[in-house]
């Protein structure tokens, strides 16, 4: 993907786009595919990096919510779990299959969470991973070492789906690119364009160049997540805001605390919510908290009682308390809740996607969850379709491959993640000058740099060190520590300047400090 050949074609002024995204998370780029892969003229513009906010911040599964289960929210599990199964079909080299362990501890407690996630595997019917069984004590100490055992009775076993999520997300993008979709990141929208009343395209500053530009389209979808009330605002000054937005945090520990394969499931909070301690890529991570907030950022930072009661939730389950010196990294992401009825706690607010259609046109989706967003962005574009008089042509994403796509991901050796370009980052490796690794706590070459400047429209050092790679999350010091060489080796593939070495480094290194406790 070339980012300057995007643009020229974002900034043709002949060009009139069937549909205009704005937002480059899971929903927006999910739109983008869904409408592109269809033979609509699909453009899209995210304001900062692909995912840069809540779709990279995720708890890293791909699931049905066994708490939604528990709710009673049935259709939500049973399509979650549908399309579950479909991203494990189209993208294995990304979505994993993960065995998580529930411990129990009072009579009566394997029972009951057994009794539930057998009815998880019902819902899932042939779409599930494995069945879920029933533990004795000694069986859940082995697939949890570090368990707590004072008054330990046993645990449920069962499966669910593990993924990178931003890893996913710019293969989606490049999915979308693919199918001829216009995509850019770092250009945001200043203002809506009207015909009359009728919304038909956005003013568009690219924060690179400095250029402002139109975009005409038949449709435009607001797609942008936590922050869908601002456009919507653009539409309509006076708008009433549907979103409820509640933070939700988590801690990086070192695998010692939880070592093995299998994850813990914490099945109910002090604030009622479950909380999860997953192994993913070397390290372990742990979270959520819900916790309601009024003002929404791109880079949220974890409140201290959250990090505290993330924290001291573990502590009660495992034989060691972990503490503020043993968290590696601590990150926050922001959910855009749908606001519903008379409900008081984010907890309680609908996880189902919510579409609406302004007076003037305005298509806006937000709500949902990772595991739905290709249903989410299948609905998205149904109604777009209908709204702009588009030809109705079905969706093709159930079957659409992600690009990336290798169902032998043993084959891949470290670089699994990239799926079918792994051969490609590994013979950049061959490079003396990017054969090094970017830190010794990180899994991670000046390769994997390199390929993500030229290939996956990484544009900063926060793009590779937190999302193109996860060291950021991983390690956050590691990642400072590595900051300028990750900055120099950018400069020399996308010709920057010892200036904009030294502003990358700086920017991120303040920028990364949020992730230390």
């Amino acid at each position: 993907m070339n980012r300057d050949a995007m643009l020229d074609r974002l900034r043709d002024a002949s060009q009139q786009w069937d549909v205009l995204i704005i937002g480059g998370g899971a929903t927006g780029v999910g739109v983008a595919v869904d409408a592109a892969s269809r033979g609509y003229k699909t453009a899209l513009v995210e304001q900062s990096d692909f995912g840069k906010g809540t779709s990279s911040r995720s708890t890293k599964l791909i699931h049905g919510g066994v708490r939604y289960l528990e709710q009673g929210n049935i259709s939500l599990v049973r399509e979650a779990l549908h399309e579950r199964t479909l991203l494990r079909q189209n993208a294995p080299h990304v979505v994993t299959p993960l065995p998580l362990v529930l411990p129990t501890y009072r009579w009566g407690q394997r029972t009951f969470y057994g009794t539930g996630l057998k009815v998880y595997d019902w819902l899932a019917g042939e779409m599930k991973m494995q069945r879920s069984r029933w533990l004795s004590k000694s069986a859940t100490v082995d697939a949890l070492p570090t368990i707590n055992q004072d008054g330990l009775r046993g645990g449920v076993r069962y499966y669910d789906g593990q993924f990178d999520d931003a890893r996913l997300l710019i293969n989606l993008v490049q999915t979308a690119a693919e199918q001829d979709a216009a995509i850019a990141n770092y250009v945001r929208v200043q203002r809506l364009l009207k015909n009359g009343d009728k919304v038909t395209g956005a003013v568009a500053h690219d924060l690179e160049g400095g250029t402002e530009f139109e975009i005409r389209a038949r449709v435009v979808v607001n797609a942008t997540g936590a922050f869908v009330d601002d456009v919507r605002k653009m539409d309509r000054p006076g708008a009433t805001p549907i979103i409820a937005p509640s933070q939700g945090i988590h801690v990086v520990l070192d695998r010692s605390f939880l070592p093995g394969d299998t994850a813990l499931l914490v099945p109910k909070t002090r604030d009622g919510r479950v909380l999860f301690a997953i192994p993913w890529h070397g390290a372990i991570l742990a979270g959520t908290t819900d916790t309601p907030i009024h003002d929404v950022d791109l880079e949220p930072r974890p409140m201290e009682h959250e990090i505290d009661f993330v924290l001291q939730t573990l502590g009660d389950y495992l034989t060691r308390t972990p503490t503020r010196d043993d968290i590696r990294s601590t990150f926050a992401g922001i959910r855009p809740l749908v606001k519903h009825g008379d409900a008081k706690k984010t907890s309680k607010l609908s996880r189902d996607h919510t579409i609406e259609i302004s007076d003037h046109g305005l298509l806006t989706i937000t709500g949902g969850k990772w595991t739905t967003y290709r249903h989410m962005a299948e609905d998205c574009v149904d109604q777009a379709a209908a709204l702009a008089g588009l030809e109705r042509k079905p969706s093709v994403t159930k079957e659409l491959r992600v690009h990336g796509f290798c169902e032998d991901i043993g084959a891949l050796g470290e670089r699994w993640y990239y799926g079918s370009d792994a051969q490609q980052v590994k013979e950049l490796a061959a490079d003396a000058s990017l054969s090094q690794k970017l830190h010794e706590d990180l899994p991670y070459q000046m390769a994997d740099v390199a390929w993500a400047a030229r290939h996956e429209m990484a544009r900063t050092v926060d793009d590779i060190l937190a999302r193109r790679t996860r060291s950021l999350l991983l390690n956050a010091q590691a990642a400072i520590d590595c900051a300028n060489a990750v900055a120099a080796t950018m400069a020399r593939v996308l010709d920057r300047d010892e200036t904009w070495q030294r502003e990358q480094t700086d920017a991120f290194r303040s920028l990364a400090a949020n992730y230390l406790p």
